[in-house]
């Protein structure tokens, strides 16, 4: 009986021992599974390489950087040739500055036109022939040196220039004419403007004053070919004597018998049209101021000879 039971009891010992060493073994193989299954591969498999490398074909291009998306992301446009062409309308290019018409006042404007400004009631400049100016053989010869100078230089198409005294500079002023008229034909002493031009006539004492405005004025008697005329007024200038415009007296032209001279002016007329420039105009007396100002009220102040010149 005892042998029984105690071989009873070993039998359930090793049944017991053995599920325990069945039950162990499962446990190790469930165990080696999961880890399979949860832990990575350490190597990459075929297919994600065949998956890497198909991606590669699909999008070769590498992908734009950071920098790069922000450079295109604000490009500076630049102008198409249609925004050039708009640009240049919108901001158009200053055109040319056009020749300043003559006027009385001297300006530096003048002084940069070098041919007569055609305005729209310029006209060009005159010349005229010995010929056509009446009783011209019986002028003393120094006259006639004179006056042949004189209208030598209107047919140079010279505009009015203020401040030159040189047809070289393309245009001459009054005083500039009389200036280089007598200076090449033996009068050294003769002054550059008119004012003092004026003087120079009056110390000699040879000057006729003017007051009448009347064309017939016995006042305008003694006038002689050769003879330098003289205004004030013409334009507003402060000086002492007030004279502003001179001119040298031809005589009276054959064709109208009205009296004409030579010079250079900024709008005289000859024939009744106005000219600019070096050129021939009608001698006559100015109209009644229109201004209260005498300053800038033409006024012919009178005439007198050239000092110096002979008669013979």
């Amino acid at each position: 009986m005892l042998f029984q039971r105690t071989f009873r009891l070993f039998f359930v010992a090793a049944m017991l021992f053995g599920t325990l060493n069945a039950a162990n073994a499962a446990e190790q193989s469930l165990g080696s599974k999961i880890k399979r299954v949860l832990e990575p591969d350490p190597s990459p498999t075929p297919s994600r390489k065949h998956r890497k490398h198909s991606s590669k074909k699909v999008s070769p291009t590498p992908t734009p950087t950071a920098s790069a998306k922000r450079k295109k992301a604000s490009p500076t446009p630049s102008p198409t040739p249609k925004s050039k062409s708009k640009l240049k309308k919108a901001s158009p290019t200053p055109t040319p500055t056009e020749s300043p018409s003559a006027t009385e006042t001297p300006s530096a404007s003048l002084e940069q036109t070098p041919e007569p400004t055609r305005g729209k009631k310029a006209w060009p400049n005159v010349s005229l022939s010995p010929d056509q100016i009446a009783d011209y053989d019986s002028y003393p010869t120094k006259v006639r040196q004179i006056l042949d100078a004189g209208l030598a230089l209107t047919k140079q198409n010279l505009g009015y220039t203020y401040g030159s005294a040189d047809p070289k500079n393309g245009g001459m002023d009054c005083s500039g004419f009389i200036y280089y008229v007598l200076q090449q034909n033996g009068f050294p002493d003769v002054p550059r403007d008119s004012s003092q031009q004026y003087v120079w006539v009056r110390k000699t004492g040879d000057f006729n004053a003017v007051l009448s405005r009347n064309e017939d004025s016995f006042e305008l008697g003694d006038l002689k070919p050769g003879d330098l005329l003289f205004w004030r007024g013409t334009y507003n200038v402060d000086r002492d004597p007030p004279i502003t415009h001179t001119m040298i007296y031809l005589g009276r032209e054959k064709r109208t018998n009205k009296r004409v001279m030579v010079g250079s002016s900024d709008g005289r007329t000859y024939d009744g049209k106005q000219r600019w420039g070096v050129s021939v105009f009608d001698f006559k007396m100015p109209p009644p101021p229109k201004s209260g100002d005498a300053k800038i009220s033409p006024v012919f102040v009178g005439y007198g000879r050239i000092p110096g010149l002979s008669e013979n």
